[in-house]
């Protein structure tokens, strides 16, 4: 078996699909994408191409390896997330010549379903309180928010009291017993994550999700001593070096590493192993489309320390079109008392529907991240 052609489709509302044909009819699917950067993946997928035309596309350690080792300049976000929707793909391709799930070529199933959260918050948020009760009435055991507007490094009472008082309402809304995730989004500089942190405390929260970015990660051994909840962190990492060092100061209790961005499957496999040797729990990355979340489930049958999963459907980035517009078999993706089964199909289980992604990626997109400033006129993260 031989690769022949790689094509990539930029579609709405923000996401990068790759098909990977080969001479024996047997193709796969890919989500190779960064928010945001969506061309600039699609870019160095056609560079990466060049190599995969004409290999065996069932050699994916191989491949893997010579993808991000042959370059002289290698990781970060569009170089791994291009590798990442390549690697998918591959592993689809293989799954569906041996008439097999991703996950029976990983070695199995430690479950056949696992638990979702619903998104509830926008950017700013709003009526959140009215969103969780929606979901929890959909069936969702756990929601995440957003907590905060921009913050400065220093900022005044009025704001931390705003995060407060709407996740109090969330908290009121739903009852003792349904998790809630608070994202801080790297919104928060370590001085105020510090007083959010001891705050949100009487909340009994599910996690907080990035109380610093990454890039302050050492700001997390200050901030553990504070949290009485678990801290997630790893959608900006992108390997299993970064993650390396965040498991290694031992500060984070969740990892949640985004197989379109982390390499694929295979990488983020071993950063799944890495952190259950840790006893870190895993709750992968996935605001994404059909094929992302498809990839993310087979990671989930098997790694024994994954305990929930995001998914995007209904999330507000999704305005031109959802997460099952692009399937055929919509209802692999069902969801039941919170929870959604792992794909059984072959490969990634999923069916893409390559006539609507064409028409589609006819119109693509140009999503970009928002742009925040504070009162003064700076910058501020969003």
């Amino acid at each position: 078996m031989k690769i022949t052609r790689l094509t990539t489709f930029i579609v709405p509302p923000r996401w990068c699909f790759l098909k990977i044909e080969t001479d024996e009819g047997i193709d796969g699917w890919g989500e190779p994408v960064l928010e945001g950067r969506a061309h600039t993946v699609f870019a160095m997928v056609d560079e990466l191409a060049d190599y995969l035309i004409g290999k065996d596309p069932r050699q994916i350690e191989d491949h893997w390896t010579v993808m991000y080792r042959a370059g002289f300049y290698r990781g970060g976000g569009i170089h791994m997330s291009a590798l990442a929707g390549i690697d998918q793909a591959l592993w689809d391709i293989k799954g569906k010549a041996l008439g097999v799930s991703v996950s029976d070529l990983l070695g199995g199933q430690v479950r056949d379903r696992i638990r979702v959260y619903s998104w509830i918050g926008g950017d700013r948020p709003a009526d959140t309180a009215a969103a969780a009760q929606a979901a929890v009435a959909r069936g969702f055991t756990a929601v995440k928010m957003n907590g905060t507007e921009e913050l400065q490094f220093i900022d005044s009472h009025d704001k931390v009291e705003r995060c407060l008082a709407n996740v109090a309402a969330v908290r009121e809304a739903v009852g003792p017993n349904v998790g809630i995730g608070v994202d801080f989004h790297g919104r928060v500089h370590k001085p105020m994550a510090k007083v959010l942190l001891r705050e949100l405390a009487p909340y009994n929260l599910m996690f907080v999700e990035e109380p610093v970015l990454s890039e302050q990660h050492e700001a997390l051994k200050e901030l553990a001593h504070v949290a009485t909840m678990p801290i997630a962190l790893g959608e900006r990492l992108y390997s299993r070096w970064d993650f390396k060092r965040i498991l290694s100061e031992g500060y984070v209790d969740i990892v949640q590493p985004d197989p379109s961005h982390a390499g694929g499957i295979t990488e983020t496999r071993k950063i799944a192993a890495m952190a259950e040797a840790y006893d870190v729990a895993l709750a992968l990355h996935c605001p994404l489309g059909p094929i992302a979340l498809a990839a993310n489930l087979q990671i989930d049958a098997g790694c024994y320390n994954a305990f929930i999963q995001e998914q995007s459907l209904g999330i507000h980035y999704n305005q031109a079109n959802d997460l099952l517009d692009y399937v055929n078999n919509r209802e692999v993706f069902a969801y039941e008392d919170g929870m959604v089964k792992i794909p059984t199909g072959p490969g990634l289980g999923i069916e893409v529907n390559e006539a609507y992604v064409r028409e589609r990626a006819a119109e693509g997109h140009r999503w970009r991240n928002p742009v925040w400033r504070h009162k003064d006129g700076s910058f501020a993260e969003w």
